[in-house]
């Protein structure tokens, strides 16, 4: 990954984290969900074993996570022909949250980590390919 011409972040085998948060995720991620979420992101069996199968994690086979804050991921696309990333949650506080998330992330695993709010190229090579989108309702249940 690049930021006006110097590698920032670079990982040989891993996961490449597009990370968003949206409006309300500040009021409804604290640490302990940070935490499970970051759990799930480590035990996630997505890469093959000598059979083929989906069956390692990262730290089966010594990973490392290339983790980029995306807050795009929230465009709404419903009217018009341009995004409004109005869903998505002020800087300021996304900023803290996705430092957070990448500091519990390499406390077990090395994290590399975009510069936010930076023009960045990205290079990735997805082997398989395959990509995964994983919400945090999916993880934590239904938001009360």
């Amino acid at each position: 990954m690049e930021v006006a011409g110097d590698t920032v972040g670079q990982i040989d085998q891993g996961l490449l984290l597009l990370v968003g948060f949206g409006a309300d995720d500040a009021e409804h991620l604290g640490e302990s969900e940070i935490e499970k979420i970051s759990s799930k992101v480590l035990k996630l069996r997505c890469f093959s074993d000598e059979e083929g199968k989906m069956n390692l994690s990262l730290r089966d086979i010594d990973g490392a996570i290339l983790a980029i804050s995306q807050f795009t991921l929230y465009g709404n696309l419903r009217k018009g022909n341009r995004p409004s990333f109005g869903p998505a949650l002020e800087p300021e506080k996304a900023n803290t949250l996705f430092e957070r998330f990448c500091e519990i992330l390499n406390k077990e695993i090395e994290v590399q980590k975009g510069v936010f709010g930076a023009d960045m190229k990205v290079e990735l090579l997805n082997d398989g390919p395959v990509t995964f989108i994983l919400d945090s309702s999916e993880i934590l249940g239904p938001r009360k």
